[in-house]
């Protein structure tokens, strides 16, 4: 009888083993491979690139060739968009344009046209634009026209 009883543990533990690994190996390869999506989404400042939520993204002028300057507590309120595979470029995205760039910290950030880009925690809900034309941290905050140019609201 303790035979069969510790037959019947190492079973299930061998179930469980397997299974452990099975969804590690499902979750590291969804994790790696997975890409942010950007697409566009109409608002009152007209067609601008948004994240897969539909929350508005941003530009900071403040950037310098395609690297971030928006760390620490700009982070906090400016939340880059980080990728860990290939961007996906969704409707009205020019795929050609997306990009990453390394951060300091050695996440990477989704560009477009070049430019890193950011939510705004003020934003809530998909299509608000609050961060519009904004000089938080030493820079102007624009919100990315399709085009990849900064949308002017002045």
């Amino acid at each position: 009888m303790n035979g069969i009883v510790g037959w019947g543990r190492r079973s299930v533990a061998l179930v469980l083993i397997a299974t452990v690994a099975s969804v590690t190996a499902v979750s590291a390869s969804a994790t790696t491979t997975s890409g942010a999506k950007v697409k566009t989404r109409t608002t009152s400042l007209g067609r601008i690139v948004v994240n897969a939520g539909g929350r508005t993204l941003y530009l900071f002028e403040k950037d310098k060739r395609g690297k971030s300057a928006c760390y620490g507590q700009c982070a906090k309120y400016w939340p880059p968009l980080l990728t860990r595979g290939k961007p996906v470029a969704g409707v009205g995205v020019k795929a050609k344009l997306l990009g990453v760039t390394k951060r300091k910290n050695g996440t990477r950030q989704v560009t477009y046209a070049g430019h890193p880009l950011y939510r705004y925690i003020f934003d809530t809900r998909a299509g608000q634009t609050t961060g519009e034309g904004s000089t938080l941290f030493g820079g102007s905050w624009d919100a990315v026209a399709a085009s990849g140019k900064g949308i002017d609201s002045d």
